[in-house]
């Protein structure tokens, strides 16, 4: 197929802007656009290659899926990776993922959530340029950065060019948490970021590039198109959920202070409609009034920690979180308050009873902070150890923004 007529090329991102779904622009301000949307930018940089893309349900412009779109536009995509949860974005977390071919396209999808985390030799034999273009949340333990940075090397070493599709980052204005100390690195913390570390993903390929994090510290052929009328304090309204269990605005604004749930004994809300918005557990009845009941459900959380008991804790689905956003800080509040009223303190970080994503250790990044909860250390004592490290980064981060 050939590339479209400019003309037509330009009712096409109308529509797609008149339908694009995101939060609607004060008076006089411009409406952000996405990397993805400026197609105008890239489009004639894909003439006549053979293009791949890593991608997944966010992957869109408008209301329409950015493989198909640019098929509609006359590009030549042979192939899509798929990274947890799939291309189409409906695995389960964790649930490892199979190759297929996409039944609306009849691309061939090869899973990177699978047998392998990127992509071979072979893969990327007939691809002259790859595309990235995924939704992140801004948190270090949020996969899609991971799958970011092996993406950057496999381009390295096969010599390909990456193009990254630049995304807001809903949690841009909060860089706050310890600094992952290395000894705990693991697959849901690969990088001395701290647990939200407020950039964009085109932000953290430029920094990965450039504190040497890829493997042997090599540095991938990277282009960038940035976000359009974007600033990190700007709140943004994800146009479609990232993930399964990021089903809402409010789960995705509360998972930088409620994804540590995950190092518990406790249920943060899988095996419900409203994930990452309630903290609770059975041996918790009669500390607290507000109760749900964890069910197995196909795509979220099959078998969820207290499957079918009444769990008793915390109830943030209407918590403003315009007080996260005033005070730039993870919330510690929450996990202080159910340490302390839980009556089995031995089982509250216990890893294995719980059977959840990580150890408290991996999902904060530091040692200290189970002791720290242990020992009834103020929240000013546990911020003042995740210095002078925080402070550090926070300086770093400044060589690699590209927006205010």
């Amino acid at each position: 197929m050939k590339f479209l007529p400019f003309i037509l090329l330009a009712s096409v991102l109308s529509f797609c802007s008149a339908n694009h779904y995101s939060s609607t622009p004060a008076a006089g301000k411009k409406e952000i656009r996405t990397g993805a949307e400026q197609t105008e930018k890239y489009l004639p940089y894909l003439k006549e290659k053979r293009v791949a893309l890593l991608a997944n349900l966010t992957t869109i412009i408008g209301k329409t899926h950015l493989v198909d779109s640019l098929k509609t536009l006359g590009v030549n995509i042979v192939k899509v990776f798929g990274p947890e949860h799939g291309f189409r974005g409906n695995a389960s977390a964790g649930t490892k993922v199979a190759d297929e071919t996409d039944p609306a396209t009849g691309i061939p999808v090869i899973s990177l959530y699978g047998k392998k985390n990127k992509p071979s030799k072979e893969d990327l034999a007939d691809v002259d340029i790859m595309i990235y273009d995924l939704q992140d949340v801004g948190c270090r333990f949020y996969t899609n950065i991971n799958a970011l940075a092996r993406l950057m090397e496999a381009c390295y070493e096969n010599g390909k060019e990456l193009l990254i599709l630049d995304r807001p980052n809903p949690n841009g204005y909060l860089v706050d948490g310890p600094v992952l100390d290395m000894k705990y690195k693991s697959g849901i913390g690969m990088f001395p970021i701290p647990m939200s570390h407020g950039l964009t993903v085109g932000e953290f390929a430029q920094m990965a590039n450039g504190e040497g994090w890829l493997t042997n510290q090599v540095k991938c052929n990277i282009k960038i198109i940035p976000v359009a009328d974007y600033h990190h304090d700007m709140p943004y309204l994800l146009p479609v959920k990232p993930s399964p269990n990021l089903n809402t605005q409010q789960s995705i604004m509360l998972y930088p202070s409620t994804c540590m749930f995950e190092g518990t004994y406790l249920n943060h809300g899988r095996g419900t409609y409203f994930p990452f918005t309630v903290l609770g557990s059975p041996e918790l009845k009669g500390k607290f009034d507000f109760s749900f009941t964890p069910t197995g459900i196909n795509g979220m959380a099959e078998t969820p920690l207290f499957m079918n008991q009444p769990c008793y804790g915390l109830d943030l689905r209407n918590y403003d979180v315009e007080l996260l956003r005033k005070s730039k800080q993870i919330n510690l509040q929450w996990i202080m308050e159910l340490y302390k009223a839980h009556p089995y303190k031995e089982k509250f970080f216990d890893s294995k009873l719980s059977n959840q994503m990580g150890t408290i250790e991996k999902l904060i990044g530091s040692g200290l902070f189970r002791q720290q909860i242990i020992d009834g250390k103020t929240e000013k004592e546990i911020r003042d150890s995740w210095e002078p490290g925080l402070g550090q980064y926070k300086l770093m981060r400044k060589n690699y923004l590209l927006y205010p």
